[in-house]
């Protein structure tokens, strides 16, 4: 007999991943362009430095064009589609009993040093999806699913360069 505290399995990978190609196939239908998440972070990061330092964004070459635009960049799509992220994965973990606030290393790696290199791999993740004009999921998902060489391509970087590192890494986990 099932303790009704324990987690619940996992989703099949198949189903989550066809699942996830009608959500991808729902964003071109419905709003014209396919998904990414960098595009909120820039949408709220532009949206701070308007409020905060409203002079500044009006002078700047980077930041003029959304204020010339009179709608603040908190109403895109993006954001909704982060925020609907977050909510989603809250009640699937709460729904699962999977919520929790944990962090798993291995037994190599102190909790710190842990914390450090994944902070420090996001900014990383962050800045290469600035000077990419896009995030992976955007890059990847949506570029592989209108066929680009690019998207194709940048999926096959983005793996075969986690492989490569993973190698370098592994005894930390191991």
């Amino acid at each position: 007999m099932e303790n009704q505290n324990s987690p619940k399995p996992f989703m099949n990978p198949y189903l989550a991943g066809f699942l996830l190609g009608l959500v991808l196939l729902a964003s071109f239908v419905i709003v014209g362009r396919g998904l990414g998440a960098s595009g909120a972070a820039r949408d709220a990061m532009v949206a701070t430095v308007i409020n905060v330092a409203p002079e500044y964004a009006e002078k700047s070459i980077y930041y003029e064009p959304y204020v010339a635009a009179g709608e603040s960049p908190i109403r895109s799509w993006l954001v909704f589609l982060a925020l609907g992220v977050i909510i989603g994965g809250f009640i699937s973990g709460a729904s699962s009993n999977r919520l929790g606030f944990k962090m798993e290393r291995g037994p190599r790696i102190s909790g710190p040093t842990r914390a450090f290199l994944a902070v420090a791999g996001g900014l990383l993740f962050g800045l290469g999806a600035q000077f990419g004009r896009g995030c992976t999921s955007g890059a990847a998902l949506s570029g592989m699913a209108v066929l680009s060489t690019g998207g194709i391509l940048t999926m096959m970087t983005i793996f075969g360069t986690g492989y490569l590192i993973a190698y370098f890494f592994r005894k930390l986990w191991i």
